[in-house]
């Protein structure tokens, strides 16, 4: 367990992190502009529960050795890993009940007026797709919920490492 604590104060298991955020991120790239599938509205925000945990990895690999900064990477990754888990569940909810009036979804992204993503990376975080369509699969599994296992797994990942990492600062 003491392994397992001590793995964030090292740089090669953020980095790790921020590698595996990166090629989803380029997945998501590659699906938009190469496979022409155009991204929703909560695909756009899956992307920003991505970017979140990209940024967790690249803090704590550039701070590792700083509490504070550890601390920032830890909410980047918790934040984005249940965020980001929460929405893919709900975008394969929407698929599911794509014909239903209580399921729709917007088409200008809520951000904040002050961080307009979608106006200043319009090519990452515009929304043109539906989110009720489903025009990729993989063994039978949509986009979304092929997302909801990798969400998954990072917030298990999280959860493991940072409970790991209060027991074992508890120690004496």
């Amino acid at each position: 367990m003491n392994n397992l604590s001590k793995i964030t104060t090292s740089q090669k298991p953020w980095l790790l992190l921020a590698a595996s955020a990166l090629c989803l991120e380029l997945s998501a790239l590659y699906f938009q502009y190469v496979l022409d599938l155009a991204p929703c509205i909560m695909c756009v925000y899956q992307r920003l529960a991505i970017l979140a945990i990209f940024s967790a990895g690249a803090i704590g690999a550039l701070g590792h050795n700083n509490i504070f900064a550890r601390t920032l990477a830890y909410v980047l990754w918790g934040t984005g890993a249940i965020w980001g888990l929460i929405i893919a569940v709900e975008h394969v909810e929407m698929q599911e009940n794509s014909g239903s009036l209580f399921f729709s979804c917007e088409f200008i992204p809520n951000f904040p007026t002050w961080a307009p993503l979608h106006e200043w990376l319009p090519f990452l975080f515009e929304a043109t797709g539906d989110c009720g369509e489903i025009s990729w699969q993989f063994f039978n599994y949509s986009m979304p919920q092929w997302m909801i296992v990798v969400y998954a797994l990072f917030a298990v990942t999280f959860t493991a490492v940072l409970i790991n990492r209060l027991a074992c600062a508890k120690k004496p």
